[in-house]
């Protein structure tokens, strides 16, 4: 099945540098992770937002929420997922 993802990053202000750092690169790591695997299938950023889209696949919803909560920012994330189905004229 494929998803579309929607993700803000709502990490706290207070957050200092370093960390913010630290989870950026561990993000990074997890996400290339998730892509070598086939289930990240592409990633946009959303200008003016720390917000990415992202297309996913993975077998069904229980393995998408595994994938989603095995990010480091997953805590501090608002997300939004949406199964996606194919259309008529893509067969």
């Amino acid at each position: 099945m494929e998803f579309l993802v929607r993700t803000e990053n709502l990490l706290p202000p207070e957050t200092s540098d370093e960390t913010r750092e630290r989870l950026r690169a561990a993000e990074r790591e997890r996400a290339q992770q998730l892509r070598a695997a086939g289930t990240l299938k592409r990633l946009w950023r959303v200008p003016g937002r720390n917000a990415t889209v992202g297309l996913y696949e993975a077998e069904d919803p229980a393995v998408l929420h595994e994938a989603l909560t095995s990010l480091p920012m997953w805590k501090w994330m608002d997300v939004r997922v949406e199964a996606l189905a194919t259309h008529p004229q893509e067969r």
